[in-house]
């Protein structure tokens, strides 16, 4: 679908830049228009698909398929059983993985795709739910469907709209939808994530801090009566650039930094870490996701921080004395990066 507007040179930078552009807002029209079409269909879709025993058959054939495919492996991923299942293929005996207890979720834009019917007679023996997903009310998806979605008309961003790029980002949305849906109607969060993720960049992301930190005999700790030329060789030997100032209960009172003997360096000699140190300092949760604590050191523009425990409260009043938190951990942003994240 080019555009009047575009450049009469069309191998120039110009023309490619502003042909990418109309393409991504051909698809991004689409995908608004299907975000506001969804109705209380989605809401049945997901239900049924919710409450599937088994696990979740997606299909498709050409470029469908490949969507298909995407979507069983994010809907895996994120806590509903998923396979993928080539129609074609079905046909020829691949029909046996599709059990009693499953659902599929079936797509084709044109809603007409002959290679469907095997599987949808095999659903309607097994008494196998079907969720549909196409463009065309009436088809061949539609009726078979117990519960069809129809995807709002696409003008497809392929110059004689042909090519499926606008249709197929509507179900590759779509997928994804019904994904974080079935993922918030499972309960399925963070712990769960990372157990099906071990590995890789998400693996990572999804650590704890607790499992990243340096532990209780690595905290630079000191006592807020120490002379800073004692703190300063605290800071050096432990190789973290800063200190803790803690408290006789060894609660967290205060922290010392580089930016803290700059302002002070003048009177170091004459000083206390008390007198030195950033009170009420900046702490990381245990518990908390090594990808939200990497972020909470670079919002604050910092480059290490003490870890507490979870259930650790900001400070509680124990008789007439405030006692704060008790350091159990550090973690230097180096510590992140080593592991790759960034």
């Amino acid at each position: 679908m080019p555009s009047s507007a575009l450049p009469q040179a069309p191998g120039s930078f110009d023309h490619l830049i502003l042909r990418g552009r109309e393409v991504i807002d051909v698809e991004a029209q689409t995908l608004h228009r299907l975000a506001q079409s969804l109705d209380e269909t989605f809401g049945r879709a997901c239900r049924l698909l919710a409450a599937t025993r088994g696990r979740i058959v997606v299909t498709g054939v050409g470029k469908s398929g490949h969507i298909a495919r995407k979507i069983a492996a994010t809907l895996a991923a994120t806590g509903s059983p998923a396979i993928y299942v080539h129609p074609a293929e079905a046909a020829h005996g691949d029909l046996g993985m599709v059990i009693p207890g499953d659902a599929i979720l079936a797509l084709s834009n044109s809603g007409s795709t002959p290679e469907l019917r095997a599987l949808f007679d095999h659903a309607r023996v097994l008494s196998i739910p079907v969720v549909g997903m196409t463009s065309q009310a009436g088809s061949l998806v539609d009726r078979r469907s117990d519960v069809c979605l129809i995807l709002p008309e696409a003008q497809e961003a392929c110059p004689v709209n042909v090519a499926p790029t606008a249709s197929t980002a509507q179900q590759l949305a779509l997928g994804d939808a019904i994904a974080m849906v079935l993922m918030d109607m499972r309960g399925f969060g963070r712990q769960e994530l990372k157990s099906l993720h071990p590995g890789g960049a998400i693996g990572l992301r999804l650590a704890a801090v607790s499992e990243i930190m340096h532990g209780p005999d690595k905290l630079p700790l000191v006592d807020p009566d120490l002379r800073m030329d004692t703190v300063i060789s605290t800071m050096t030997g432990m190789g973290f650039g800063i200190a803790g100032v803690v408290d006789e209960t060894g609660g967290l009172i205060g922290i010392i930094t580089d930016g803290d003997l700059r302002r002070h360096f003048d009177v170091l000699g004459q000083v206390t870490a008390r007198q030195v140190m950033t009170r009420s300092p900046r702490v990381l949760r245990a518990g908390m996701a090594a990808q939200e604590a990497l972020r909470m050191l670079n919002d604050a523009a910092v480059t290490c921080a003490f870890v507490v425990a979870d259930d650790e409260p900001s400070c509680t009043v124990v008789g007439e004395r405030t006692r704060q938190q008790q350091p159990i951990g550090i973690v230097h942003i180096h510590d992140f990066l080593r592991l790759g994240l960034s």
